[in-house]
């Protein structure tokens, strides 16, 4: 039997190689119940392993396993599948998405765990036929949302729901669950706006009181700090660092993760493009995005710039560019350059020389089977016939592989892309890893003009630091437009000339970057008429 003092969770030597790489040297972790542990590192530092180990994910078993012990409350166990984990009481909200499109929010928090009542059939033929006790169901959502501190619609069908809900409704799923002694967060608040991820910090310091523990990986470190009891730092399958949170601070653990210092408060110099031209006019936009609707955006961008859309979930802000680059329902008049742009056209879009970075990476943004190179050429080849050689006078069209090799070298380089080599499969890169192939498909393009939505989400502080050079590099070395959709106001005034905040389906306002963050966050919440 464990004693008072036994810790909740004990992880030791924890070693585990993948695809050829050894992404765990050798990991020892403790934790108690109800602590919060922040659990930090670059993309590819090994976290997101580590915590599939716990949960007893499928992909470990496939690859070989692990080594080293788990211990939950003193007990040796081996978790052979995450049902196995869930008995034990554990839960996980991954950094993907695990819901069921055409369900409901209600009907994915209770998912093979409905409530069901008896009927008269049931009573004849048994419990196989009893029905699913709607009422009881209903009740369940909904303190499970309540306990949460953040609402959301429990009947919204998950399919029509913005990104930030979605992530709500998973945490929510595991709250449901009465068993639950630790709960594993993988990047929460990365798809969260600011007000969100205060309610889920909220949400996480309730569970704590309530006994339950919490093993929190994000790259935003000042939520670390905000409401961890430990911190936890990775980097390169090690564990560097193991401290108390309130020892330590955002630039020590920023160095410990990337083993140099970042400068976290890097702001851009804002230039003025007021005598540019017009390259993108918007009038009148409506987009029909579930969760994200556009009502009536008008907004010139001007050639040359670093334009930031910001805003609240929900308020519109990422149905802009899904809208203009044809992915969503849209109506209104988009003028690119002189041209009208038909709207409800992606290939049109395409064609004038407009590129988008999708904030949903694995739905639309990568072929997941395919390698590196095949990512990060096939748009190009496909669209401006890029990367092909010509044979009897372009009759014949093949691939030129040395290109489509050095392309994607190229921007393993430059976006510093951790992968075992261009040939490697995007589904085996880690979540920001896998940010930065998009990014290099749509450089690959060589567009006039790029919307680049959520472009760091679930990136880490190096990374992160890295993707924003990159783009604004891209911005000025090659003169192309970019506008730039993002959660984070701080993220956009580091890299923007201008931000457009976008409140209700309508912008609220648009200022230069350098303007103090309180006049944004005003704007946020000011409600457009």
């Amino acid at each position: 039997m464990a004693n008072a003092n036994t810790p909740l969770l004990e992880m030791r030597n924890i070693k585990k190689d993948f695809f050829g790489n050894q992404v765990l040297s050798d990991i020892n972790l403790t934790l108690r119940e109800g602590e919060v542990l922040g659990l930090c590192g670059e993309n590819g530092a090994g976290k997101s392993t580590l915590m599939k180990i716990l949960f007893g994910m499928d992909v470990i078993r496939e690859t070989g396993g692990y080594e080293g012990d788990i211990l939950i409350s003193g007990e040796k166990v081996k978790f052979n599948t995450p049902f196995d984990a869930l008995a034990a009481g554990i839960g996980m909200v991954h950094q993907e998405f695990s819901l069921i499109p055409g369900f409901t929010a209600t009907e994915n928090i209770l998912l093979n765990r409905e409530p069901k009542k008896k009927n008269v059939i049931s009573e004849v033929f048994g419990d196989r036929l009893n029905t699913l006790d709607y009422n009881e169901m209903t009740g369940r959502a909904e303190a499970a949302i309540d306990k949460m501190g953040f609402s959301i619609d429990k009947n919204m069908v998950i399919s029509e729901m913005p990104v930030g809900h979605k992530q709500f409704t998973e945490i929510a799923r595991e709250l449901s669950k009465e068993q639950l002694k630790l709960l594993i967060l993988d990047e929460p608040t990365a798809v969260l706006t600011e007000k969100e991820a205060e309610a889920l910090l909220a949400s996480i310091r309730s569970m704590s009181k309530q006994g339950i523990a919490v093993i929190f990986i994000t790259h935003r470190l000042h939520e670390i700090l905000a409401v961890c009891d430990k911190v936890v730092v990775m980097r390169d399958g090690l564990v560097v660092a193991d401290v108390a949170a309130k020892d330590t601070t955002v630039e020590e653990i920023s160095k410990w993760m990337v083993g140099r210092s970042v400068d976290t408060t890097a702001k851009a110099e804002v230039r003025d493009n007021e005598g540019a031209k017009i390259a993108m006019s918007i009038k009148r936009l409506w987009v029909d995005m579930p969760g994200e609707t556009v009502r009536d955006v008008s907004l010139d961008i001007r050639e040359g710039e670093i334009l930031g859309i910001g805003g609240l979930a929900g308020q519109g802000k990422l149905g802009i560019p899904n809208g203009i680059m044809g992915l969503y329902e849209a109506g209104g008049t988009v003028i690119f350059q002189g041209q009208e742009i038909p709207l409800n056209s992606p290939r049109k879009c395409l064609d004038a020389s407009l590129a988008f970075v999708s904030e949903d990476r694995r739905g639309v943004g990568l072929l997941l089977d395919e390698t590196l190179e095949w990512n990060v050429a096939f748009p190009a080849m496909q669209v401006q016939n890029k990367f092909l050689k010509n044979y009897l006078g372009g009759l014949v069209k093949w691939r030129d592989e040395k290109a489509i090799r050095e392309v994607t070298e190229r921007y393993i380089d430059e976006l510093a892309i951790k992968c075992t080599g261009s040939k490697q499969k995007a589904r085996e890169l880690s979540g920001g890893n896998q940010q930065k192939v998009c990014l290099a498909k749509a450089f690959a393009l060589e567009p006039k003009f790029l919307f680049v939505s959520e472009p760091t989400r679930g990136i880490d502080v190096g990374a992160k630091a890295l993707v924003l050079e990159a783009l604004r590099r891209f911005n000025r070395d090659s003169g192309v437009t970019v506008v730039m959709i993002s959660s984070e106001l701080e993220e956009l005034r580091s890299i923007c000339d201008r931000i457009a905040i976008v409140s209700g389906g309508k912008i609220a306002g648009i200022r230069p970057a350098s303007d103090p963050s309180e006049d944004f966050g005003m704007l946020m919440v000011s409600m457009v008429k």
